[in-house]
């Protein structure tokens, strides 16, 4: 029986992360939207205020973007006055990207905003609910990274 209750709810979890994953994507995208970025360009502000000092080459690999693509993305960001590029002197393939001051401030906001509709989506939950939420989610968190670092290997 304990078999088949780990399969029940195996296949609960499989449609909530499903269908999370779709909402969470939906809700980068409007947010996106609502601050004049493509999706792609939100991830990739994101990526350089996450890890200042961060080249081409890492930003690609952590998209799963090819090396154009990402210079497209870029150029987007460049010409909004968000990212500063410089070439790397030892390699003139790569490029390390920057925030500007604009940038930063224009991240600062973007993450009040993240913050804010992560508030309003709280503000559903019963309040009593929010530290067990998040203690799942930090442990499903934590075991999907052990899943996938097994897989790695």
């Amino acid at each position: 029986m304990e078999q088949q209750e780990l399969r029940q709810s195996a296949s609960k979890l499989a449609d909530l992360t499903f269908k999370l994953l779709s909402s969470c994507h939906e809700k980068e995208e409007r947010l996106a939207t609502q601050q004049y970025l493509t999706l792609a360009e939100f991830r990739c502000l994101r990526q350089i205020n996450e890890i200042e000092n961060i080249n081409n080459k890492e930003i690609a690999e952590r998209m799963d973007l090819s090396a154009s693509r990402l210079t497209r993305i870029i150029d987007g960001l460049v010409a909004k006055g968000y990212v500063i590029r410089e070439i790397e002197p030892n390699d003139r393939r790569n490029m390390r990207l920057y925030l500007s001051e604009n940038g930063k401030e224009f991240t600062r906001k973007l993450n009040d905003a993240y913050v804010d509709i992560h508030a309003q989506i709280l503000g559903d939950i019963e309040t009593g609910q929010h530290k067990p939420l998040i203690t799942a989610m930090t442990g499903l968190l934590s075991a999907v990274e052990k899943w996938m670092a097994q897989e790695e290997k």
